[in-house]
C-alpha cells in the first residue's frame, strides 16, 4: 500500500518552504497527526526517507522539519523499537566517521544528508527525550540559524545494540541490496534539471501508484551451481534382469507387523497397577521382559506408578526394578521406594533388592529410619504389634547378610528394640544386637532369610 495522491500533496503542503519558515514544529506535528491516521504513519515515513535520500528537500529548514515529523510519528514509544531508529543513527554517525582521517567522503546510492553541527544539536536532543515545549517551539528556520553545536556528552549506546541485534537476526541477503531510485550521480551536471526533479509531480509518480518504488529495494539474486548428476550404473540393473538366477527379491518380513508384544506387556502393566496379576499373567509378562531387554523401558513404568505396583505385584516390582539400574532414573525409584507407606510388600521388595544388588547406603538407612517412625506413630495396637514384628525379621536379615553396618544405626535400633521390648522379635534383635557389641557373633555367610516366609512362621 501507499499514499494517495491527496495525501503526498498534505505531506508536500507542511514540508514547502513557506510552511516550514512560519510555522512552528509543533505546529507542524499536530497538523501531520490530525491529517493522518496512525495506520499510515509507517508510509509516510517511508515518503520522507525517499525524500531525503534523493535530495528532494534542498533547504536545511525543509530537512530538519521533516527530520523532526519522522520523529514525531512514534512520539512516545522507545526509540530503539520504532521502524525508523536507524535513520536517526545513521544521521548521527554516517560511514564517513569510520573511515580514515584524510579519505574522501563516502558516496553510495540512498546516501541520506549530512547534517549540520545545529542540526545534530537538534536531533541529539530530541532522541535523548529533552522537554519538548522547549524544542518543538521554534521554527525549522531558528533551529538552523542557531549557533547551537552538537554535544557529545548523550549515550546512545543501547540504541545502537538494540539496533545491531535486529539486524543480526536478519537473513544476510536482506542486508544486501539498493534502493530502486536512484538520485542523479552529479549533482552539478547540466544534462538533468534538479528543478525537474524536485518538482511535486515527480514526488507523486514515486511515492503514489499500485506499485510505488518507494519501498523497493534491489537485492543481488542467490546464484548457486547446479549439482552433478549421480554417476549410477548398477542400480537400474533390477529393471532388466537378464540372468534372472543371480537376483533374489529382499522382503523384510517383520514390515506392517504389529509389535504385539509390546503392547501386551503394556496392557499387563495396566493391570497389574491395579490388581494382582495372576500366576499365567505373571509369568508372560516376565517372560516378555526377559526376552527384550529395551521393552522395560516402553512399558509405561513411571516412579510415582511404583508404589501401586508394589502393592500388587512385589515380584513383578523386583524384577523391573531389577532391570532398570542401569536407567539414568533409577534414583527417583529407589526415592519413591523408601519413602512410600510401609508394609509387608514394601518391605519383601527391599529385602529383595539388597540381597540381589548394592543398594546406596544412604536408601537402605533411610528405609530403616521410616520403618521405625511408621511403628512407633501408629494408632491400632494390633498393627503396630505386626509391624513391629516385621521390621524386627527385616533387620535380622540385614544384619546377618551383612548388608548393613549397624553401629552406623545402633542407637535408632537400640532405641526401638527397648521401646518393644514386649514383643518377642524385638527382645531377639536386642540380643543380637549385645551379642554384636560384646563380639560374641561372628556373622558369616548364611542364607538370604525370606522376610515374608519368617513372618508367616
Amino acid at each position: 500500500m501507499a499514499l494517495t495522491v491527496d495525501q503526498c500533496d498534505i505531506l508536500l503542503g507542511l514540508l514547502e518552504v513557506h510552511s516550514v519558515r512560519n510555522f512552528t514544529l509543533e505546529a507542524l506535528s499536530n497538523e501531520l497527526r490530525k491529517k493522518f491516521d496512525s495506520s499510515e504513519y509507517f508510509k509516510v515515513g517511508s515518503c520522507i526517507i525517499m525524500l531525503l535520500q534523493n535530495s528532494l528537500l534542498p533547504e536545511a529548514e525543509q530537512r530538519l522539519a521533516a527530520l523532526t515529523l519522522l520523529f514525531e510519528l512514534y512520539r512516545g514509544d522507545s526509540v530503539a523499537k520504532t521502524p525508523f531508529a536507524n535513520v536517526f543513527i545513521h544521521l548521527l554517525y554516517p560511514p564517513e566517521q569510520q573511515s580514515s582521517v584524510g579519505a574522501p567522503k563516502l558516496e553510495y546510492p540512498g546516501q541520506l544528508p549530512r547534517l549540520s553541527p545545529p542540526e545534530k544539536h537538534f536531533i541529539t536532543q530530541l532522541l535523548s527525550d529533552c522537554p519538548r515545549d522547549s524544542l518543538l517551539k521554534k521554527t525549522a528556520l531558528q533551529v538552523v540559524n542557531s549557533d547551537a553545536s552538537p554535544q557529545g556528552n548523550f549515550d546512545f549506546s543501547s540504541i545502537q545494540l538494540a539496533l545491531a541485534e535486529k539486524q543480526s537476526e536478519l537473513p544476510q541477503m536482506c542486508k544486501n541490496g539498493i534502493p530502486v531510485i536512484l538520485s542523479i550521480p552529479e549533482k552539478s551536471t547540466n544534462s538533468y534539471s534538479l528543478e525537474a526533479m524536485k518538482d511535486d509531480a515527480i514526488v507523486k509518480k514515486l511515492v503514489t501508484g499500485d506499485n510505488p518504488p518507494v519501498n523497493r529495494v534491489y537485492k543481488p539474486e542467490f546464484v548457486t551451481l547446479a549439482p552433478p548428476l549421480m554417476n549410477c550404473q548398477d542400480e537400474p540393473v533390477w529393471l532388466n534382469p537378464t540372468t534372472p538366477k543371480e537376483h533374489s527379491i529382499a522382503y523384510d518380513t517383520t514390515m506392517c507387523v504389529p509389535d504385539t508384544a509390546g503392547y501386551e506387556a503394556r496392557q499387563l502393566m495396566n493391570k497389574a497397577y491395579k490388581a494382582a496379576l495372576s500366576i499365567q499373567q505373571q509369568q508372560q509378562l516376565l517372560g516378555e521382559l526377559e526376552n527384550d531387554s529395551k521393552l522395560v523401558y516402553h512399558i509405561g513404568l513411571t516412579p510415582s506408578k511404583l508404589p501401586d505396583l508394589v502393592e500388587n505385584n512385589p515380584l513383578i516390582a523386583i524384577e523391573v526394578l531389577l532391570k532398570l539400574m542401569q536407567s539414568k532414573q533409577i534414583t527417583e525409584y529407589f526415592s519413591v521406594l523408601v519413602n512410600m507407606e510401609m508394609s509387608l510388600h514394601s518391605m519383601e521388595v527391599v529385602n529383595r533388592l539388597t540381597t540381589t544388588v548394592d543398594l546406596p547406603t544412604e536408601f537402605v538407612h533411610l528405609y530403616i529410619s521410616n520403618c521405625i517412625s511408621t511403628c512407633e506413630t501408629i494408632k491400632d495396637r494390633y498393627m503396630q504389634n505386626r509391624l513391629v514384628r516385621l521390621v524386627c525379621v527385616f533387620l535380622q536379615s540385614l544384619i546377618r547378610n551383612k548388608i548393613i553396618n549397624v553401629q552406623e544405626l545402633f542407637i535408632e535400633v537400640q532405641a526401638f528394640c527397648i521401646e518393644f521390648s514386649r514383643i518377642r522379635e524385638a527382645a531377639a534383635l536386642f540380643r543380637l544386637l549385645k551379642q554384636l557389641e560384646s563380639g560374641e557373633l561372628g556373622l558369616g555367610a548364611s542364607p538370604t532369610t525370606n522376610v515374608k516366609s519368617k513372618l508367616e512362621a
